[in-house]
């Protein structure tokens, strides 16, 4: 323990308590020696009131402090609630390791799947995170030396030209229609569809389109999954099919996927999604733009993502060499 130093008429004091280096200057040795007293005094209490703190407790903390400022906070408050009810919950925050995380992680993939997993990871990481750099909880983040999960290899569900007649036709509409007006629920789906394929948008911007969000060719895209606004170029058949309902296809995204299913279910066609259409629709993409021109238009800042949902086949790229 360093002793206080004398600096011309002034007396400088450093002392390290509890990981944290603190210093001051004084004009008496006492006031420098009272001052560090003070501090571990204050030290050990906030030490005594960590000691106390458990995971739940980190929980509704990260929730209220740090979920609640993001876009996706309704998850992150359901499965942050979710935590603090199992057995992890319950460990305090001085004690918690490694061993407590692996067993959590265990419990898990009894219920649910690896990459789901490895999301919950991500945010408890995250979790403790904030509680080492900010709230100094603790000391080191007990998710750092856990293996996450193995994820199951990335769809490549590409959609064939006759799938895509069967599922309009369960939905009522002809595929190759162009400026018809739907009149049912299910019309406007088998346009959102299509349209979906055409563009490589998600379910939920499908359905947040309003009109004075599509100028021309170019749909502007208010909030997407990453948080940010993007803008779409339409291929001129995306444009006939907004056309056809210019007002705004008038669905929720839950609303899109129970009556897909539906209709896909009516159709025999297996282990199609709505979703799906993404990898379809960046595949056809693939070969008339460029990677960055493509990235762009899809909304992946990170263009190695691209690979996740490029589907092309061998034969494809064989045919184009």
């Amino acid at each position: 323990m360093a002793a206080p130093t004398k600096d011309g008429k002034k007396w400088r004091h450093r002392v390290m308590v509890a990981g944290t280096r603190f210093s001051g200057t004084f004009d008496t040795k006492a006031a420098a020696l009272a001052w560090e007293a003070e501090q571990r005094i204050n030290a050990g209490g906030k030490k005594a009131v960590v000691n106390t703190k458990t995971c739940a407790d980190a929980f509704r903390k990260y929730e209220l402090e740090v979920s609640k400022l993001k876009r996706g906070h309704r998850w992150e408050a359901f499965r942050l609630a979710f935590f603090a009810e199992m057995p992890l919950g319950s460990v305090k925050m001085c004690d918690l390791d490694a061993t407590h995380i692996a067993a959590w992680r265990d419990e898990r993939l009894l219920t649910v799947q690896g990459g789901s997993v490895t999301r919950e990871m991500n945010l408890l990481s995250h979790v403790f995170s904030v509680a080492r750099k900010e709230w100094k909880w603790i000391s080191a983040s007990p998710t750092a030396d856990v293996a996450r999960p193995k994820a199951k290899p990335p769809r490549d569900r590409l959609i064939s030209s006759e799938e895509i007649k069967k599922i309009c036709i369960a939905l009522g509409w002809d595929h190759q229609a162009a400026g018809v007006v739907p009149k049912t629920k299910q019309q406007r789906i088998a346009i959102a569809f299509l349209f979906a394929i055409e563009t490589a948008m998600r379910a939920g911007e499908i359905c947040s389109l309003k009109t004075e969000d599509v100028n021309g060719r170019v749909a502007r895209l208010r909030m997407t999954k990453n948080g940010l606004p993007r803008e779409v170029a339409l291929s001129p058949r995306a444009v006939e099919l907004w056309a056809m309902v210019s007002d705004g296809f008038d669905l929720t995204p839950a609303t899109l996927d129970a009556m897909f299913r539906r209709a896909r279910d009516t159709t025999g066609i297996e282990g199609l999604t709505f979703h799906d259409t993404r990898h379809e629709a960046i595949t056809r993409l693939a070969s008339k733009l460029t990677v960055l021109d493509l990235a762009r238009m899809v909304g992946h800042q990170d263009i190695r993502q691209l690979q996740i949902y490029y589907n092309a086949t061998a034969d494809d790229i064989a045919g184009r060499l």
